[in-house]
């Protein structure tokens, strides 16, 4: 033990003393290993770290090097991860950037891809988008989540720049009131499909300590200015009061971790109503948001966080969950409103293809995830049609021969297959990632 603390003692003065770009504390045993890792995500809403959720996150490392990124700050999650939860690990290495030039650093670069599991502290989610974006950091990041698969999490900032489209923050935080009155403030700068990107999060926006202060609004108008300025037909949102925690696993269920009920501890699901038309009635600049569509702009799904994480919300079809209860949000007037309860969302065209009819079937596919060739067992005459999360038909195909479809041309997200033979109709999910 002695030696081992000798030598994590010259690790951190010799990176100190070397590198002023950024500053490394590690804490463990310093030779790398590799351990059976699973690519889970953990959303944090900031605040004080949800114990059950950390450990979660440490369990499905398989026991191996953990790395904590942040922009600020020292050494505070080392013996916290390392020792406080119970939960053994090679090694915690925390690597703080003092600076942008950090992200081109070979020994960074390294460190991150060699881990088995990513931590995102909170901050200021500009310094990760202005030091990190179109780096070899942000490849790094994305390597982990997408190739070597281990899980990447973050609370705060860290949970803030997860989702396909941030919100930076830029040059400051805005309020819901300042949000609602003018969607296009200043202080409402979006980034869209160049950062972070994980299949389970496509088109969806985050947003953190959503009870302190009240951040429905702002996250509301996020999705409008989206569905606005990006010509999106649906677009989602997961949201986190300050001591939740979202844990996705690898089929994209959504645990919800907390202390309700003797906090209000809740995560939301938002997501733009997908009945047309859905878009924004009012939304331009200087004008207060107005997103009506019959009292039922936004449907969102709140859970209740509690100890053993059972509530759930299933991120493959963004429909189905446990424990928790639907509602409707609107604007009017930059006026936001509830109403609750409510019900699911109901327009999904695979569901309305398989109730009109009697022989419908689940098919399994293969690889999945997908880069290029999907597979499946299918040998009669058949078509093909895939349609994207948010409803649209995305490729039809009327003459397959081959069992197979060649899906490199898709952006990374989840999708879904429909095989349509006789009176049959064959539909299964799955997640298109990059190579």
């Amino acid at each position: 033990m002695k030696k081992l603390k000798l030598s994590t003692a010259v690790f951190f003065l010799f990176f100190t003393a070397s590198a002023q770009n950024y500053t490394s504390y590690f804490t463990g045993d310093t030779s790398d290993v590799t351990t059976p890792a699973s690519g889970v995500t953990v959303l944090m809403g900031g605040a004080t770290e949800n114990d059950n959720a950390m450990k979660w996150f440490l369990q499905h490392s398989g026991g191996g090097d953990i790395v904590v990124l942040r922009a600020s700050g020292s050494n505070g999650y080392n013996t916290y991860l390392y020792s406080l939860l119970g939960v053994s690990v090679n090694s915690v290495q925390s690597i703080v950037f003092n600076n942008a030039s950090a992200s081109t650093d070979p020994y960074v670069i390294r460190q991150i891809r060699n881990a088995e599991a990513l931590w995102i502290a909170g901050g200021n989610q500009w310094d990760y988008v202005s030091y990190w974006k179109n780096t070899p950091i942000a490849s790094a990041i994305n390597y982990l989540i997408n190739e070597k698969k281990v899980p990447v999490g973050g609370t705060s900032a860290g949970m803030a720049v997860m989702g396909h489209i941030a919100y930076t923050a830029q040059y400051a935080s805005v309020t819901s009131a300042a949000a609602l009155a003018n969607p296009y403030n200043t202080n409402v700068t979006l980034l869209k499909d160049d950062f972070i990107l994980n299949p389970w999060l496509d088109n969806v926006i985050t947003d953190t300590h959503y009870n302190n202060p009240d951040r429905k609004g702002r996250h509301v108008t996020f999705l409008a200015r989206i569905m606005q300025d990006y010509n999106e037909p649906v677009v989602f949102g997961i949201a986190c009061n300050e001591y939740v925690a979202v844990c996705i696993d690898t089929n994209g269920m959504a645990y919800v971790y907390g202390s309700y009920p003797s906090y209000q501890d809740f995560a939301y699901f938002l997501q733009a109503n997908c009945t047309m038309p859905n878009k924004p009635e009012t939304c331009q600049a200087s004008q207060p948001l107005t997103w009506n569509r019959n009292a039922q702009a936004v449907k969102v799904y709140q859970v209740p966080g509690i100890a053993n994480g059972a509530n759930s919300f299933n991120l493959a079809n963004w429909k189905t969950g446990v424990g928790g209860s639907w509602q409707d949000w609107y604007v009017v007037n930059g006026v936001l409103q509830t109403i609750t309860p409510s019900a699911a969302p109901d327009c999904n065209p695979i569901t309305s293809l398989a109730e009109r009819n009697k022989n419908v079937c689940i098919i399994s596919l293969f690889p999945n995830p997908v880069t290029d060739i999907l597979n499946f067992t299918y040998t009669k005459n058949y078509s093909i049609e895939i349609y994207d999360i948010y409803s649209k038909l995305i490729l039809q195909n009327e003459t397959n021969s081959t069992p197979q479809i060649n899906v490199s041309g898709l952006k990374q997200g989840y999708y879904f297959l429909v095989i349509k033979s006789g009176n049959q109709i064959f539909n299964a999910r799955f997640i298109k990632i990059d190579k």
